[in-house]
């Protein structure tokens, strides 16, 4: 598993040791998922930046991800990277219960678990919709984004 200490240090001074959600901001799919976070995260643990943000381009890049194609969500908790439906088990456990009971979707064998996430991700916009800008959020969420931007 990927940890920020292997970030380059310009990436790990902006995140600054926070949890970070980076996702999909034209994706109904993944935009739900923010948004339901957003709602589920009591605490306010997690900081959140677009994929198609300066930090999301910068991300993916660092980790060898396509910086074009975001069909992966990453979730960051505790310095560890997590991709794809491991993200999704990372923030359920972030957030706690009663969600932290969907976090069992890791133990999902990785063949199955591979599979399910891709068929869904890569058709997510046929499946669930694309908008035409990245979702923005009210000034009191606005806080809680990262631009990335030096």
């Amino acid at each position: 598993m990927k940890t920020t200490a292997a970030l380059p240090p310009d990436l790990q001074a902006t995140l600054e040791g926070r949890d970070l959600i980076v996702f999909d901001g034209e994706c109904v799919l993944c935009s739900g998922f923010f948004r339901f976070i957003v709602r589920t995260d009591k605490a306010q643990r997690f900081h959140f930046a677009h994929a198609q943000s300066a930090l999301g381009a910068q991300l993916y890049a660092a980790l060898g991800m396509p910086v074009d194609d975001f069909d992966t969500n990453l979730v960051i908790v505790d310095g560890m990277i997590h991709e794809r439906l491991d993200a999704f088990a990372a923030a359920m456990s972030a957030v706690g219960w009663p969600y932290r009971a969907l976090a069992v979707s890791r133990f999902i064998p990785e063949p199955l678990r591979s599979f399910i996430y891709y068929r869904i991700a890569r058709n997510r916009y046929a499946m669930f919709g694309r908008y035409d800008t990245c979702m923005m959020p009210d000034a009191g969420l606005r806080a809680r984004f990262i631009d990335g931007a030096a």
